[in-house]
């Protein structure tokens, strides 16, 4: 027997780990407050572009950096996990998670708080796909489904209550305290890491793709770029072409290297399942909508309504809390139980794409109400609990049962993706139409308020940015619509193609029993 069969059999005896409630716990926190990190920082906008002078592009990367890292190395770090052991990657992810979230408190700069970020991200990688593999490990089948849905709803009350938490904290502290209160949750993961988690490692496992990670972080970091920067350069400037085809072309290298390695990040043959093909566009379009529209809406609650971060944190709130009673509860499964997952896709994604348009509409504008936001954040809350089982649901269906760590890698880097990229797209949709309204020459909204020489400028510049929120909301709800049905109906297709597959096996031995009959 070798030292990893011996491992595996001491990790996952009957009835699985003796402590492994007490490991879920810490897990979920260290998962809690990777997945925090994800939106935290969008109430400390106004702080950071006060204190660091940060224009609208250094925010952008400041989120960019930390998801795009982390989605472009997530697949990675879950073939380095199996390879490598999962309690090791678990215990360096949550070292470097903690030592960019010291590096981040500390920065007095944008630059050095965008490269800490991108540190973070590197941990944060490490962490989500390790966490998942580590409730596989210590949970037997009677007790595994309980355990996974109690991770999947810390995910969704991390990436939604982190506008409501870090206003609490921007409330008595200065913005640093967003990430410097990550470091004892980091150092007690880590002991209990070390302590409880037994190791568990596959040495035939897949050898990580360095260069996949490589090629997928540089096309998604250049298209990104690309978009952020041409409101500013102009679309058609060498300034946004040049990396926008940049990124392009790293992207297709990236496909072809997939394509031919023995060990892809990705295997791009996935894409021949239109299950899968209809998953992915669902799961990118939705976290598409929701990562841009986070990022727009705690600008419009601090900026137009004048709300202090703890407020406007609160005012957040009835998404988190939406998404996290209706996960407890158990309403999404059943849901898809009953309409099936194409029409339970197109219902959850319609249900968000209807909270946007109703933050744009009835919530948009300085002479919107609060009202009109919290139908949109219950709107879009009841939509991602209902969406998101049902994709991650196919995700998982449409890949073979011993490549799950893939499927699983695969759903996070779309999540991560869809959100960097709203944050991105939506951002430079705000930019474009704010540049087309008013002529200033500041890189922020406070910085152009404070430039403005009359309070009628100053009325006509608050004005004209939140005519730019309101555009940025409907072109993302748009989006978010279109994606249901387009998933929607790739996913119903895909159905009756495989109806069909499973009836015609079962009609071929009886006409292969008739031939020698007849004969």
């Amino acid at each position: 027997m070798t030292a990893t069969t011996a491992a595996n059999d001491q990790a996952a005896p009957t009835g699985g780990h003796p402590q492994r409630w007490l490991i879920l716990g810490v897990i979920c926190l260290a998962q809690l407050t990777v997945l925090l990190d994800n939106t935290v920082l969008s109430v400390a906008i106004p702080s950071l572009t006060s204190e660091l002078r940060a224009s609208t592009s250094d925010i952008q990367w400041m989120i960019n950096a930390y998801s795009l890292v982390q989605s472009g190395l997530l697949l990675t770090a879950g073939n380095a996990a199996d390879r490598y052991g999962r309690k090791k990657m678990l215990a360096i992810g949550l070292a470097l998670f903690g030592l960019g979230s010291l590096t981040a408190g500390l920065a007095d700069s944008t630059g050095q708080l965008i490269a800490a970020r991108a540190g973070m991200g590197i941990g944060g990688a490490l962490l989500m796909t390790t966490t998942l593999a580590v409730v596989m490990q210590i949970f037997d089948d009677s007790e595994r489904v309980k355990a996974i849905a109690l991770w999947a709803t810390v995910g969704s009350l991390g990436f939604a209550a982190g506008p409501l938490i870090g206003g609490a904290i921007l409330n008595h502290f200065w913005w640093g305290m967003i990430f410097l209160i990550n470091i004892p949750v980091a150092v007690i993961g880590l002991v209990a890491v070390l302590k409880l988690v037994p190791e568990s490692k596959n040495p035939q496992g897949e050898r990580p793709d360095m260069v996949g990670a490589l090629l997928s972080t540089i096309g998604m970091t250049s298209v990104v770029y690309a978009i952020i920067t041409g409101p500013e350069h102009g679309w058609i400037s060498a300034q946004v072409l040049l990396p926008a085809v940049l990124g392009i072309l790293v992207l297709g290298a990236f496909a072809l290297w997939e394509l031919r390695v023995p060990y892809p990040m990705l295997d791009m043959h996935f894409f021949r399942n239109q299950k899968f093909v209809g998953a992915v566009a669902g799961a990118i379009l939705v976290m598409f909508g929701m990562g841009g529209s986070l990022f727009l809406l705690t600008q419009h609650l601090q900026f137009v309504l004048g709300y202090e971060p703890l407020e406007a944190g609160l005012r957040m709130a009835p998404l988190a809390l939406t998404v996290v009673v209706l996960n407890l509860s158990g309403v999404g499964p059943r849901i898809v139980m009953k309409l099936g997952t194409p029409l339970t896709v197109a219902v959850g994604m319609t249900l968000v794409a209807g909270g946007l348009t109703s933050i744009a509409l009835l919530g948009g504008g300085t002479e919107g109400t609060y009202w009109g936001m919290l139908l949109g954040l219950v709107l879009m809350g009841i939509g991602l609990a209902v969406s998101n089982p049902a994709m991650a649901n196919a995700i998982m269906s449409a890949i073979p049962p011993e490549k799950a760590g893939v499927g699983a890698g695969v759903n996070g880097t779309l999540a991560e993706f869809g959100n960097g990229l709203g944050v991105a797209v939506l951002g430079a949709v705000l930019n474009a139409r704010f540049a087309a309204l008013v002529t200033v020459t500041a890189t922020s909204l406070p910085a152009a308020l404070a430039a403005a020489g009359s309070d009628a400028e100053r009325g006509q510049i608050s004005d004209a940015f939140a005519s730019g929120l309101q555009t940025s909301q409907v072109v993302g709800a748009i989006a978010v619509f279109a994606g249901g049905l387009l998933a929607a109906a790739l996913l119903r297709r895909a159905e009756r193609a495989e109806a069909r597959t499973a009836v015609a096996p079962a009609a071929e031995p009886v006409e292969a029993a008739r031939i020698p009959a007849a004969e």
